[in-house]
């Protein structure tokens, strides 16, 4: 892994596949470090031939942290938005200034430009990439993700609930403990998800990289603080493949449905069975699904 200076801050970041692939890069979602993306995933683009780049966002993992900025004042956020208030200067950042980061990696990289890909927060700050540094995106792809609008389904009371549950004490165990409860409750169905195994491997190591639960509560203020950009879709003018799991139930798939509408000519990839992770037996299907209309773009 290296370290690369864009937007004023450091990111963490690395890639594979060959340097004269077209370039994808691979935006996570919220409280998320950039090894969440399966390695099987990330192979079998590279063996595609794409040169893959994935980072860490800011706050999170071992990218730039922002600690002075401390906790967020998330009452102040809510009474703002909830009285439908612009709160976007009340956090340290929002989502804007996280589509700006991945637009200045994509400088620092000297790509020019690249194919996006974003799930979950990642695929809200893809949307405002495409719609804010229109020039740095060759094609768009937002997964399990939303388009800001209100009136839209929200995520189940127990998907909140398992996301906003601390764990028990910032012990390892504990922490793995409440990730796999979370991961489990907003993952796809029992027939496809990870076992619990797996997912408990996967928080542990996450965990062991870096836990920096403070960078997490910013980065939810961040997207809480976000003025809605769903009116603005239209605007979007470049390729777009939308991909969404049928039983999501953190973000609903009535929201991808939206972001898929909205975009003119976008292409909606919904799987059933799907929930708001991405289990092993489903990555060959979205990997087909992406490379399969990374193709059309290149030869469109």
């Amino acid at each position: 892994m290296a370290r690369i200076k864009a937007n004023g801050i450091e990111f963490e970041y690395d890639e594979i596949g060959p340097k004269q692939g077209e370039p994808l890069v691979l935006v996570m979602g919220f409280g998320a470090q950039m090894t969440k993306w399966p390695d099987a995933f990330r192979q079998g683009l590279a063996d595609a031939g794409y040169r893959v780049i994935r980072f860490d966002n800011r706050d999170i993992g071992l990218s730039h942290q922002f600690d002075e900025a401390g906790m967020p004042d998330m009452p102040a956020i809510m009474q703002a938005t909830g009285a439908g208030k612009d709160a976007s200067d009340i956090p340290a950042y929002i989502l804007d200034d996280m589509a700006a980061d991945v637009a200045a990696l994509i400088e620092a990289l000297g790509l020019g430009s690249a194919h996006v890909m974003g799930a979950s927060m990642g695929g809200m700050i893809v949307q405002l990439l495409a719609l804010n540094h229109p020039g740095r995106v060759r094609s768009l792809i937002p997964v399990m993700t939303t388009s800001s609008d209100p009136d839209l389904p929200q995520a189940t009371p127990d998907a909140i609930a398992a996301l906003m549950t601390p764990p028990a004490s910032m012990a390892r165990e504990d922490v793995i403990k409440q990730g796999v409860i979370a991961l489990t409750t907003i993952g796809s169905h029992a027939s496809i998800i990870d076992s619990e195994e797996v997912l408990a491997e996967v928080v542990g190591k996450s965990f062991d990289r870096a836990y920096r639960p403070i960078g997490v509560m910013r980065q939810y203020a961040a997207i809480l603080a976000q003025p809605r950009w769903h009116q603005r879709l239209g605007d979007v003018k470049v390729p777009t493949l939308v991909l969404h799991g049928a039983a999501d139930p953190l973000i609903p798939p009535a929201n991808g449905r939206d972001v898929a509408q909205r975009i003119t000519g976008a292409k909606l990839v919904e799987l059933e069975n799907w929930g708001h992770d991405v289990p092993a037996v489903i990555i060959p299907e979205i990997l087909q699904a992406v490379t399969g209309f990374l193709a059309q773009v290149e030869y469109a």
